[in-house]
């Protein structure tokens, strides 16, 4: 496979036919954050919170489905590429229920770890919220939709790594859900008996196994010290 150089916030690295910008780069430690991507599924590009500055780029670009280029100057964590990632954050929390405190994941989840490190706290914006009824009649998975951000790995876990298609996508625009058969029932199904498979890909509290009654809490709480790079 051909090698070639390119550069990322300044240093050089080597990277190599059919890898993108993502791969690269944590393939040289840099961390850049991602909500829809997973390099076990197929890719979706949906969050954008991994955009990056490409130069020469009139646009940011999403990093995980951008192939790199020879010779590509890249910036991961330029004052634009971080304004960009704060208020993409902010539209999702302004979306999102504000019930972190009683939430499955403790405020633990990947949206909040991502907000902490991008220093955002309450959003600016006051946006609609999607309220469903919380689906656990299931035996084998709870399902809360209104913690939902749309990322779809629940439907690629389920379809290409479980293999059973249980989930599908439904409606348009912020309609728009994740559903099980015609969305006219809660989730019950027995295919979903010793899998589980879709709930760690969850980037929120969204998808979880049922707990007892009363069972205490033991994910830790999240304390936001403000550690963007800047």
């Amino acid at each position: 496979m051909k090698e070639f150089s390119a550069t990322i916030n300044g240093s050089p690295v080597t990277a190599r036919d059919g890898m993108t910008i993502l791969e690269v780069a944590r393939e040289n430690g840099i961390d850049i954050p991602t909500l829809c991507y997973s390099p076990e599924l197929t890719l979706t590009g949906a969050c954008r919170i991994c955009v990056v500055e490409v130069e020469g780029s009139r646009t940011l670009v999403g990093s995980c489905h951008t192939p790199i280029a020879p010779g590509m100057v890249i910036q991961t964590h330029s004052p634009r590429v971080l304004d960009a990632r704060r208020v993409t954050m902010e539209l999702l929390l302004a979306s999102h229920p504000e019930v972190c405190i009683v939430c499955d994941k403790a405020n633990m989840c990947d949206l909040r770890k991502i907000a902490a490190d991008l220093d955002v706290g309450l959003p600016r914006f006051r946006l609609p919220k999607h309220y469903f009824p919380m689906e656990d009649v299931s035996p084998y998975i709870t399902r809360d939709m209104s913690k939902c951000i749309q990322c779809w790995k629940c439907v690629k876990a389920c379809s290409e790594i479980a293999k059973k298609n249980v989930y599908g996508i439904a409606y348009r625009g912020f309609k728009s859900k994740v559903v099980v058969d015609f969305d006219d029932q809660p989730m019950d199904k027995e295919v979903c008996r010793d899998c589980g498979i879709c709930i760690p890909f969850c980037p929120t509290g969204a998808l979880c196994k049922p707990s007892p009654v009363r069972q205490a809490k033991t994910a830790r709480p999240l304390v936001i010290t403000g550690t963007a790079q800047q």
